[in-house]
């Protein structure tokens, strides 16, 4: 744990934005030399499978970021095909499962932060206490883009704006309230499991998060909490389980929410466990549509 203090610490003193611009130009470059250069050492020192990838030639990328968020081939992933069945939004690996108990979510043992914290409005906070939550970590060798868990019609978007901390295990473990201290993206749906949101997490060096409806949403990152509302849209996204519904550049993390009494996580849900999207992580605990039209 003295370690993990040691790491986390110079974290408080970095510049993280301006870094994680720096780092989204040099990823972004299309300098043969300098692209290839980074695909070929970050294909090595993460042992990365290409081909698992619909297109399995590194070098025909036309920059790292392209390389990076890469889509794999339809089998690679294949979805649970239980009508009940709640499946991984991504790959990486369970930080936390659970309830969350009086409002709040487990960060690490000995640490939790509020779901007001996390979503920026108590009202839409209220929809999920007591529900259930399992925050998932992308690595850097992962897969990076983002699924849905089940078919939902997107309500709202909030984007709030925060710092860019390493969503490292061991950085998880130290710095309070790392979730809901970081720059993040929250999407909530409308599904057959009640209220369903996607947090998306950014992280330092992460400087991009996308939705496939709104493209890239941060950055720029500003300092004020913006919402779209999509409940009375007509064009509001439906998507099916496992359509793809945004992406990384670079790891990071999601935590998915649901209601009270909606889910029910299976046994090896736990944390640790590594988890792959498409793979079945939880099942409904009835089938009941909601309908949501409020404004909060």
């Amino acid at each position: 744990m003295f370690t993990d203090y040691l790491k986390a610490l110079p974290q408080y003193l970095l510049p993280h934005h301006p870094l994680s611009r720096v780092v989204g130009r040099l990823v972004r470059c299309r300098i043969p030399v300098i692209k290839n250069l980074l695909i070929n050492a970050f294909t090595r020192l993460y042992r990365i499978e290409m081909d698992l990838a619909e297109n399995p030639d590194p070098y025909s990328y036309p920059d790292f970021n392209s390389f990076f968020t890469r889509a794999l081939r339809p089998e690679a992933r294949p979805l649970a095909t239980a009508a009940e069945a709640i499946i991984s939004p991504v790959d990486g690996q369970i930080s936390q499962a659970g309830t969350c108990h009086d409002g709040r979510i487990l960060q690490a043992k000995g640490r939790s932060y509020t779901l007001t914290q996390l979503l920026g409005d108590s009202g839409l906070a209220a929809r999920f206490a007591g529900g259930s939550f399992a925050t998932i970590y992308l690595s850097p060798r992962d897969y990076h883009r983002i699924h849905m868990p089940l078919a939902g019609r997107l309500l709202e978007m909030v984007h709030v704006p925060g710092r860019l901390f390493s969503v490292s295990p061991a950085t998880t473990r130290v710095i309070p309230g790392l979730f809901a201290r970081n720059e993040r993206v929250i999407c909530l749906f409308d599904s057959d499991a009640g209220p369903m949101a996607l947090v998306l997490v950014g992280a330092i060096f992460v400087a991009s998060i996308e939705t496939c409806w709104a493209g890239v949403v941060t950055p720029p990152s500003g300092r004020t909490i913006r919402r779209r509302n999509y409940r009375d849209d007509p064009a509001a996204p439906s998507l099916e389980r496992g359509a793809e519904m945004g992406r990384f550049n670079m790891g990071s993390t999601v935590i998915l929410l649901f209601g009270p009494d909606r889910i029910a996580w299976q046994h090896d849900c736990r944390e640790g466990a590594t988890v792959r999207m498409g793979q079945q992580i939880g099942a409904l605990s009835h089938k009941i549509a909601f309908t949501d039209k409020s404004g909060g």
